[in-house]
């Protein structure tokens, strides 16, 4: 009979790690962006809320942000292609990653 670590199954990791910082920040700043998740805003009812995995200065932290410019952009991103690097940049009244 097998043992459950023949199976080879390791735990899915969906925490997202480090502290949150705030993204005005990290602005025009180089990160690595690790992963994401866009789910319902706790503060603005009827709105997404966009969670990144950012690591900056060798530290691993969280950006929350309601920004629909940014949602938009990182979902076009193939999931093979992560981590990369970015800038995030406030346009005008928005965030875009560049």
């Amino acid at each position: 009979m097998k043992q459950f670590k023949d199976f080879g199954i390791k735990p899915a990791m969906t925490g997202f790690v480090g502290n949150s910082i705030d993204i005005n920040r990290i602005l025009n700043r180089e990160v690595i962006v690790h992963k994401f998740s866009v789910g319902p805003s706790k503060k603005k009812e009827n709105t997404q809320c966009l969670t990144l995995q950012i690591e900056i200065d060798n530290s691993m932290r969280v950006i929350f942000s309601g920004s629909k410019f940014l949602i938009d952009m990182i979902q076009r991103v193939p999931t093979n292609e992560f981590p990369f690097k970015a800038k995030i940049e406030k346009r005008n009244d928005h965030f875009e990653f560049t």
